[in-house]
Order: structure tokens, then C-alpha cells, then sequence
């Protein structure tokens, strides 16, 4: 049976690789002023917000039952990192589609997206570390399972 920590494992990934792959592409775009690479960005960056989504709901429901003991100063710190990029996501995302549907594309909102997109591409790197440290230096979701030899025969 899947839990909510393996769900949430399953999941995490995609919202990092298609918010940074968004960021890479908006930081092309704006270099090279290049259509492909703003709509890719603009793509990647809504497809990122509903699946940090999806990574912020199945996290949420991984921690629960943690409130206290020596996992509970890190995962704290890991959650609210968490609903800071997803926040951030959404807010850049509702931003970018009311800029697409009014068609307003002025410098200022160019560097606007490019500026926030940095702290999202950031705050992304900066909740993946704490999470790699919940798994990697604190065990979180770490089963620990001896092979079971008992029906061997002798």
C-alpha cells in the first residue's frame, strides 16, 4: 500500500525539475528574446505551481503525527519553507496568466517575472535541501526492516 511519505516522495520531483526548468527558460528569454523559451516558461512555471500543489498536500499529509521529538525543529522548517514556494508559485503563476489574458508585456513586468522567479528558483533549492536533510540526516520516512529468515531451512 502507498503511504502519504511515498506519495509524497513519488511527487516531489516533478515540481522542482519543471519550476527550475521554468526559471532556465524564463532567464533565456529575457537574454536572448526568444517567444519559444517565454511561452515554455510561462507553461512550465503554471504545470510547476499545480504540482508543488500536489507536493505541498502529500507532504502535509507525510508529516502528520509529527509534533514533537527530534524531527519536529526540521520538519517545521521544511513545511514552512514548502509553503513559502508554494505560495510564491502561485502568486507568480496568477501573475503571469493575468498578464497573458490582459496581454499587458511591458519591461516592467519582465523583470518583475524574472525577479521573482530567482526567489522562487531559490526558495525551490532551499526546501529540497531541508527535505534531503529530513530523509538523509534525520531518517524521516526511513523504514527500517531486518530480512525476515525464519522460514528458511536448515
Amino acid at each position: 500500500m502507498i503511504s502519504a511519505t511515498h506519495l509524497h516522495a513519488m511527487v516531489i520531483h516533478f515540481p522542482i525539475a519543471l519550476l527550475m526548468a521554468g526559471f532556465l527558460s524564463e532567464v533565456i528569454a529575457v537574454l536572448f528574446k526568444k517567444e519559444f523559451f517565454k511561452n515554455a516558461a510561462f507553461y512550465l512555471l503554471l504545470l510547476g505551481a499545480l504540482g508543488a500543489t500536489v507536493a505541498f498536500v502529500s507532504g502535509s499529509l507525510a508529516g502528520e503525527g509529527i509534533e514533537d521529538g527530534p524531527l519536529k525543529a526540521p520538519m517545521e522548517l521544511h513545511e514552512d519553507a514548502a509553503l513559502f514556494t508554494l505560495l510564491l508559485s502561485i502568486a507568480l503563476a496568477f501573475f503571469r496568466v493575468v498578464i497573458f489574458y490582459f496581454k499587458y508585456d511591458r519591461t516592467w513586468t519582465k523583470w518583475a517575472s524574472i525577479l521573482v522567479f530567482t526567489l522562487l528558483a531559490g526558495s525551490v533549492s532551499l526546501t529540497g535541501y531541508l527535505g534531503g536533510q529530513l530523509v538523509y540526516k534525520h531518517g524521516a520516512g526511513v523504514e527500517l526492516a531486518l530480512p525476515d529468515f525464519s522460514n528458511q531451512e536448515e
